[in-house]
């Protein structure tokens, strides 16, 4: 309970709106340009069948832009995040021959994406709508 005098302003009652809500954005680049920005529906999580559905779109994008390349030479970089460590994704990743490369140790200045993430994957995303 709270004591009101008559003199007392009355209190503003504002409206709810809902969140905006979080969109996951998923990038994949190679030495020389952005292969795949990926993103997530508001409200959805990513899971290990969405991460495979990603990866699977991935592969084809290599496929058809960077044919001259070997495909087993892919790299992958990724946290160790649920989607990331599951079984099945982990056979999927072996099942196209990609290496995983070990999560780095952690550093507070250093992420392993910083020095990439907001240079030509910014710019693939601008202007965007989420």
């Amino acid at each position: 309970m709270e004591r009101h005098y008559p003199q007392s302003p009355r209190k503003t009652l504002f409206k709810k709106s809902s969140p905006a809500g979080k969109v996951m954005i998923t990038v994949f680049w190679d030495s020389e340009e952005v292969i795949i920005v990926d993103t997530t529906p508001r409200r959805k999580t990513v899971n290990s069948d969405a991460f495979i559905r990603t990866l699977i779109e991935l592969r084809k994008l290599f496929k058809r832009f960077h044919s001259r390349k070997n495909r087993t030479e892919i790299l992958l970089q990724h946290d160790n995040a649920r989607p990331h460590n599951n079984l099945t994704t982990r056979n999927t990743i072996t099942k196209f021959g990609w290496t995983v490369l070990p999560q780095p140790h952690y550093s507070p200045d250093l992420g392993p994406s910083d020095f990439h993430l907001f240079g030509a994957p910014k710019d693939k995303v601008r202007g965007m709508k989420f």
